[in-house]
């Protein structure tokens, strides 16, 4: 018996994530199921292709959530980098929102960076966060998804 190899699906941490819209419209030209994670807030999507998961309150209950259900052939989107990490120990692809990839090879960088900039914060008057979203970073979401999709279904045997 011959098993079929399971088809991607793309889990989003949507909380404050700018990049919905354009996940669905790569997800609907390949036919992927999409998780939108959450905490509330939501309004749940009539697409087909959407399943919107309300997760109880909690600081972690999204990232547990997603990192407990995806698998290799996934892909992750979010700029959580303790989930990333979390992510790419299953195997997954992880997707920052600005359309960066988190990999094996830059994810400690990513962590070393986030522990060091918390510090900063806590301890002087480094204040801030990441700089506003623009519309290369969505241009850029949208290449790098395409990409990454093309790249999971070619390696899954799925065609596209």
């Amino acid at each position: 018996m011959t098993v079929s190899p399971k088809t991607p699906e793309i889990y989003v941490d949507a909380d404050a994530c700018p990049v919905k819209e354009e996940v669905l419209r790569v997800a609907e030209r390949h036919g992927l199921g999409v998780f939108i994670v959450s905490n509330g807030g939501m309004r749940p999507s009539r697409h087909p292709l959407v399943r919107t998961i309300v997760v109880a309150d909690g600081p972690d209950a999204a990232d547990d959530w997603i990192a407990e259900r995806i698998g290799s052939a996934d892909i992750c989107v979010t700029a959580d980098i303790p989930l990333a990490s979390r992510c790419l120990e299953h195997g997954a692809k992880v997707l920052n929102a600005n359309g960066k990839p988190f990999t094996e090879e830059s994810i400690g960088m990513a962590l070393a960076m986030r522990g060091l900039m918390q510090h900063l914060r806590e301890t002087s008057d480094v204040r801030g966060g990441p700089p506003p979203f623009s519309r290369e970073d969505r241009s850029r979401f949208l290449r790098s998804l395409e990409e990454v999709v093309q790249s999971v279904l070619k390696s899954a045997g799925a065609g596209n």
